[in-house]
């Protein structure tokens, strides 16, 4: 009986354990306070978004410390929890089923579950930096509404550097 209790307490504190976004911390436990901007930065919209940063969940809901460089963000998505942004620096333009959004620091965005909706960091401002809390129906990570991941939304002028030809040879015969 005793060993049964000792299996069945392990388990649970296996289960309590994993997160819904890989990278997360689990909060409980004994672990009841974060320094958000000192948490190892996950991806928070991988293969549509270049959001990233902290994240902590608990039992029912996530909260993201997440960073949105300058003139850069996510395509169209949507995922099953909804969710709330609360943006700390710079501003966020974009749209929540289909009505336009301009939240500068000290704004709260409100996004229903599977609203389809797009944010960028407006090049016209500081990098974001937004607080995301979501309830835990998933984790962090939604999905493109075009059913592709093929990376995130960057504004013309703002994408990655595009390496030379010449370079990118040299690269490859070195190695």
């Amino acid at each position: 009986m005793a060993a049964a209790r000792k299996a069945a307490k392990k388990a649970v504190r296996k289960t309590a354990s994993k997160t819904k976004t890989e990278g997360a911390i689990r909060a409980g436990n004994g672990k009841y306070h974060f320094r958000m901007d000192k948490l190892k930065k996950v991806p928070a919209g991988t293969g549509y978004s270049t959001s990233h940063g902290g994240v902590v969940e608990g039992e029912r809901i996530l909260v993201g410390y997440i960073h949105k460089p300058r003139g850069t963000g996510s395509r169209m998505h949507s995922h099953k929890n909804e969710q709330l942004n609360y943006v700390l620096r710079g501003t966020l333009v974009g749209s929540v089923n289909g009505k336009r959004v301009v939240a500068p620091a000290g704004t709260l965005i409100y996004i229903p579950a599977n609203a389809p909706h797009n944010l960028v960091a407006s090049p016209k401002d500081k990098d974001v930096i937004f607080l995301a809390v979501k309830d835990l129906s998933q984790g962090i990570i939604g999905m493109a509404v075009d059913g592709t991941m093929t990376g995130p939304h960057y504004e013309k002028g703002f994408g990655p550097a595009k390496r030379s030809r010449k370079k990118a040879a040299r690269r490859t015969a070195a190695r």
